[in-house]
């Protein structure tokens, strides 16, 4: 039996990778590093900001420019402001879900809660978010999802993980728990090669939650 759901936030909750890919291939283009959002998607989604730095640093041999990840952020948040939206069918999910569930994302506190808040989703999650800025490695690392099932006190072994691309994936099979892949941005193939169970429509969730993995 499903003890709890660990949620990530961005391309799982809310609609948030394009948007945000857009700006930092543009940012990274600019670098000298021709980047499309495709091929933005495909290398830094799903990692945190210390984990894109760090492949950055290693694509240009230096560190990037110390007003990169502040410009980006910028864009990125001002266009949410006007465009982002929950992903398709969570909302609904989510009304039909009865587990306890949490988020844990890559972002930090304060860009989980802003792109919660702008799609409604904020009250759902309230007093139950954590932040790859709470422990010391991120995606794929289990560290995130550990700390989120210690602090809502889940059993490791029947902890779902709910995730949307690769780094996630590793990071949830590394902590020990079952992984539902939404396979909407990412290749099906590639989800189910890390070990996730994949998905392809939010109105499937509610039921493979209800089934043991």
């Amino acid at each position: 039996m499903v003890a709890g759901v660990i949620f990530d936030c961005d391309g799982v909750l809310v609609d948030t990778e394009v948007i945000a890919n857009r700006f930092l291939a543009s940012l990274v283009t600019e670098l000298g590093l021709p980047t499309t959002t495709e091929e933005s998607m495909a290398r830094y989604m799903g990692r945190s900001l210390t984990s894109v730095m760090a492949i950055l640093t290693e694509e240009l041999g230096a560190p990037p420019p110390d007003d990169l990840l502040r410009r980006n952020r910028e864009a990125v948040e001002d266009a949410w402001r006007s465009e982002l939206q929950p992903v398709p069918g969570i909302v609904e999910a989510l009304d039909r879900i009865t587990l306890p569930y949490c988020v844990a994302s890559s972002g930090d506190h304060d860009r989980i809660r802003l792109s919660l808040g702008i799609t409604g989703l904020l009250p759902r999650f309230e007093g139950r978010i954590f932040s790859a800025t709470d422990v010391a490695n991120g995606k794929p690392e289990p560290d995130l999802f550990l700390h989120a099932a210690k602090k809502m006190g889940f059993d490791v072994p029947r902890t779902t993980v709910v995730e949307d691309t690769v780094p996630g994936v590793q990071a949830g099979e590394a902590a020990g728990m079952r992984v539902l892949a939404y396979a909407r941005l990412v290749d099906a193939d590639s989800l189910a090669a890390a070990g996730g169970e994949v998905f392809s429509h939010m109105e499937e969730l509610p039921s493979l939650l209800e089934r043991a993995g």
